[in-house]
């Protein structure tokens, strides 16, 4: 399958609603520790949202609550997945993305054959404590090498200036929270991110790149 380039990670359907117009065409719901009513009625919203101006939604971990909602697509982190009913969300249709931070998370969640799988922190994050010192952009490489064709989205530190160095080294989108929540003007920062992902958005290299990590460019046609 094949992800937008720009990964928007938000807490609320109010974030989707600011966002989402502008032109977002990947966004991932992840609310904690809410009443499920609540969560519910975000869920709904959002989708209405995203239907309407054609961006893939994502709900983080609340999976039974996405299949009962009618959602497409739910991502996992470790102890999420640990305790998840993978048969009932392939039953339902869903796609199925997952957390990764080493290397024995990366082959847990290669086992579930996720339709993408996440790499972080590729940089220090403050969206929350971690137990994992940052990955660096050379790992980004060599998952990508490891999981081809399977999706990477890197997430962790990631700003706009470092979106050439994330897409370089394997990654096919780039999963961005705080620095477009806590910036000063969301709607443009969302913009600018918009518009520095758009070369990725129309090119996407040839997947002999990733499965053979000594490639140095895309082979050329046959």
């Amino acid at each position: 399958m094949k992800l937008d380039p720009f990964y928007l990670i938000v807490d609320s359907a109010d974030w989707i609603e600011r966002l989402v117009p502008i032109g977002v065409k990947l966004v991932q719901l992840r609310m904690k520790d809410v009443p499920d009513e609540r969560l519910r009625a975000e869920i709904r919203r959002a989708k209405t949202i995203c239907a309407d101006h054609g961006c893939q939604l994502i709900i983080n971990d609340y999976w039974q609550i996405a299949i009962e909602e009618g959602c497409d697509f739910v991502h996992l982190g470790q102890e999420d997945l640990a305790v998840a009913d993978v048969a009932a969300i392939r039953a339902a249709s869903m796609k199925l993305g997952l957390s990764t931070h080493d290397e024995a998370e990366l082959d847990i969640a290669l086992k579930e054959k996720p339709d993408y799988v996440a790499l972080g922190p590729v940089w220090p994050t403050i969206l929350k404590k971690m137990k994992w010192a940052p990955q660096g952009v050379e790992r980004l490489r060599d998952w990508k090498a490891r999981i081809a064709p399977v999706p990477l989205v890197a997430i962790g530190g990631l700003n706009p200036d470092r979106l050439e160095a994330v897409f370089e080294n394997g990654a096919d989108s780039a999963a961005v929270v705080t620095d477009i929540t806590l910036n000063a003007d969301p709607e443009a920062r969302t913009r600018e991110w918009i518009e520095r992902t758009a070369r990725w958005r129309e090119f996407r290299p040839s997947r002999a790149v990733w499965r053979f990590p000594q490639t140095r460019g895309p082979c050329p046609p046959g």
